[in-house]
């Protein structure tokens, strides 16, 4: 399973790196690419450079292909990726190369920073509200400021996250939190894509897309714009597509999953952001992180676990 952005951590990869010749050799391959060493600058980025979407996006897409190959204790029987996490789950299934992905990621990084500046957008976590009284909520705010929010996130059951603009994600997000939502905050990244809202950024990075080799997947990707697997290149271009303005389906990935047979699930990501969400719904399965296999175990350090 590999995580979208919010998951981006200072000094992410360096350990890897350091340590490990398989996962270093991907960070020099993307160096190359880039035409410029973009591990030096990711592995002493602060915070808040990091979360500039252009750093971000391939920092993230570059450590979590890292983190997957440059093991080899785990091999998948399928793979799934939770929105931008999604190219990295479409290398690690031999759909894309990762030598197109990698131009790919720093164009979608400067499209979704454009969007940010033409229209400041936001996202908003919501918990513990069923998914009527969320889509009643953002429709009548929505109206009242003449935006459009829509469910952009369905992480898992109760668990939605809205998008549209930054002041009626906020506004609904309060409007939520007195109807007794156990949560309803704004995220500190941006919000765009997966709503009709980036019709616009669709549509170009759609261009692009078709531009890239698509092969056909040598493990099922369960894809975010309908959570079913998917192994034939036709489809999955389609259904990547389909993403920039459709929901995430991540609720809908984990439960495919299990009703398929899968109970193992490991996150490469720096933290825990999809394990907790998936072992709430499959609290009988094993979920853990890639970093916790015996390659990297107590060598690469795990954001989720807070150091005394």
């Amino acid at each position: 399973m590999f995580p979208g952005q919010g998951s981006q951590k200072e000094g992410m990869g360096q350990d890897l790196y350091e340590n490990f010749p398989k996962a270093r050799e991907i960070f020099e391959q993307a160096n190359d690419i880039l035409g410029e060493r973009f591990s030096d600058f990711l592995f002493t980025a602060n915070e808040e450079v990091l979360m500039d979407t252009r750093n971000t996006q391939m920092g993230i897409f570059i450590y979590e292909v890292a983190a997957a190959l440059g093991q080899d204790d785990i091999k998948p029987d399928c793979t799934a990726g939770h929105s931008l996490g999604e190219y990295a789950a479409l290398v690690v299934a031999g759909v894309l190369n990762f030598e197109e992905a990698v131009p790919f990621i720093k164009k979608r990084g400067e499209v979704f920073y454009e969007a940010f500046q033409k229209h400041p957008s936001a996202m908003g976590a919501i918990i513990g509200i069923p998914e009527e009284q969320v889509l009643d909520v953002i429709k009548r705010v929505g109206d009242e400021d003449g935006e459009s929010l829509y469910i952009a996130n369905y992480n898992g059951p109760g668990q939605l996250v809205i998008t549209g603009a930054r002041g009626t994600v906020k506004k609904a997000c309060k409007v939520l939190k007195e109807m007794g939502a156990k949560r309803a905050l704004v995220l500190p990244q941006k919000g765009v894509g997966h709503s009709p809202n980036s019709a616009e950024e669709g549509a170009i990075l759609g261009e692009e897309l078709k531009k890239l080799t698509w092969h056909e997947a040598q493990v099922p990707i369960y894809q975010d714009a309908d959570g079913l697997p998917h192994t034939a290149p036709k489809e999955i271009l389609e259904n990547q597509i389909k993403l920039m303005t459709y929901p995430v389906q991540w609720t809908g990935i984990t439960m495919n999953m299990v009703k398929n047979g899968v109970n193992e699930f490991y996150e490469c990501g720096t933290d825990d952001t999809l394990q907790k969400i998936v072992k709430r719904m499959t609290p009988e399965s094993l979920v853990t992180s890639i970093l916790h296999c015996p390659t990297y175990d107590g060598k690469v350090q795990d954001f989720s676990i807070v150091k005394e």
